[in-house]
């Protein structure tokens, strides 16, 4: 096309030269870092051509994936594959009426046995997690007040942003710092909506607030505790020991801190341990009617797909099964790569013992030469770039599943070893 240069100039078609920058990063530099690796690195925006188990192929390089988020292997399970061929013939590939119009039986039996799961009130089922916070986060809070955990989730920070351009106020909370809070929640006039907004396991460094202590604080100060547990639900739950440390039925933090959800909204999603295209609120009952007309995904979304539905429902019955002993599979392999990046005198940021582990490096200009070392080495992770995370937190994240073979948990540890030779990894701290 002939006319003036453009000023977009990401030149080569096949995503393996940056000569430019979009206009995006030239507004907002935070982002040069990434988008570079997105516009050259083969770990990110990868096509994967195909799924063996869990090893990928992407172009003629065969890997073991390590950054699934499928924590309990349900995307691979037979009964649960096999399952979505009988609801497609009873309700069609997609229901597409919003929930407000009406929902196929298959969502009142998703939240009857979700809430039994839960052991809450109530529960309510829409698409996603980012769709909630955007739409949640500001019903909830109206014009009064939004506390947010300074390391909650970006879509968190979102749906608060959204919350403060129609008249809520916004306040910053120092992780994991109760008193922090306390100060701010004292220091707010008396009457409005209070909301304070936290993680549950953290999706980068696996780890779990102090749930009591924050529900504690919450119920004196009359807010409203509301966590998102994305990476924890199917995986962390009720009565954990020494024997089961991560707890049975994967019914999420709230059970795993023995907690009760008065004055909690528990928000997560099937999209990771349930391998579903689907999300949930977890709130009393008149908070759920209330927002089948406050919050839009409820009046306007198209739901979720037949397939995710037909497999939460088999996912309940295979979890019933089979679910603890897969998470104590799971546990098993997590400790082995954690045993292991403690042998090597590596820094990880996760002390939970949790399949999320992150890996800082100690430059973090090396993010580019390391992916590739990994990649090379058929280990397929992902990338923790700046500014997705603070530059003293560069590195990688692995997320374990138990879908992982021993022998994939094994190269992994091998690379490791190989890893720590050849980086300036950020080494673990003195004991002493």
């Amino acid at each position: 096309m002939n006319g003036p240069t453009s000023t977009l100039n990401v030149a080569s078609t096949n995503g393996h030269d940056f000569h430019g920058e979009s206009e995006a990063v030239r507004r907002d530099a935070r982002w040069a870092d990434l988008e570079r690796l997105r516009a050259s690195h083969p770990m990110m925006d990868a096509v994967i051509d195909e799924v063996h188990g869990r090893k990928i192929r992407i172009g003629d390089q065969w890997l073991c994936d390590f950054a699934s988020c499928n924590y309990l292997g349900f995307d691979l399970h037979p009964e649960i594959i096999q399952s979505v061929e009988r609801e497609l013939w009873r309700w069609g590939t997609h229901p597409s009426w919003s929930r407000l119009l009406g929902s196929p039986r298959v969502y009142v039996e998703i939240e009857e046995q979700l809430t039994a799961l839960l052991g809450a009130p109530d529960s309510l089922v829409l698409p996603t997690i980012t769709i909630i916070h955007s739409s949640v986060i500001p019903a909830l809070a109206g014009q009064g007040t939004v506390l947010v955990d300074s390391q909650a989730h970006k879509t968190i920070y979102e749906g608060a942003a959204i919350a403060h351009g129609a008249g809520a106020t916004i306040h910053r909370v120092r992780a994991n710092d109760y008193d922090h809070l306390e100060e701010i929640l004292r220091s707010l006039p008396a009457g409005g909506p209070r909301l304070f907004c936290i993680d549950g396991v953290n999706s980068m460094t696996g780890n779990v607030p102090d749930l009591t202590a924050y529900a504690r604080i919450c119920r004196e100060y009359e807010t409203l505790l509301y966590v998102d547990d994305a990476h924890g639900f199917g995986v962390i739950g009720e009565s954990p020991t020494e024997a089961m440390p991560y707890g049975r039925r994967g019914n999420s933090i709230v059970r795993y801190f023995d907690e009760s959800y008065d004055n909690i909204v528990l928000v997560a999603g099937f999209s990771k341990s349930y391998s579903s295209l689907l999300a949930f609120l977890a709130l009393p009952t008149w908070m759920k009617n209330h927002l089948k007309v406050a919050a839009a995904p409820y009046l306007y979304s198209g739901p979720s797909p037949t397939a995710s539905l037909a497999t939460v429902l088999a996912g309940f019955r295979v979890n019933d099964a089979e679910g603890d002993d897969l998470r104590a599979a799971l546990c098993r392999k997590t400790a082995r790569v954690l045993d292991r990046i403690a042998e090597l005198g590596l820094r990880t940021l996760n002390t939970s013992g949790f399949p999320v582990i992150e890996l800082p490096l100690g430059d973090s200009d090396d993010i580019d030469a390391l992916g590739r070392f990994l990649f090379d080495r058929g280990i397929y992770v992902t990338l923790a770039a700046y500014p997705l995370v603070p530059r003293s937190q560069v590195g990688f994240r692995v997320q374990i599943t138990a879908a992982n073979g021993d022998d994939e948990i094994e190269q992994l540890n091998e690379v490791l070893g190989e890893l720590a030779a050849c980086f300036d990894m950020q080494q673990a701290p003195d004991p002493a």
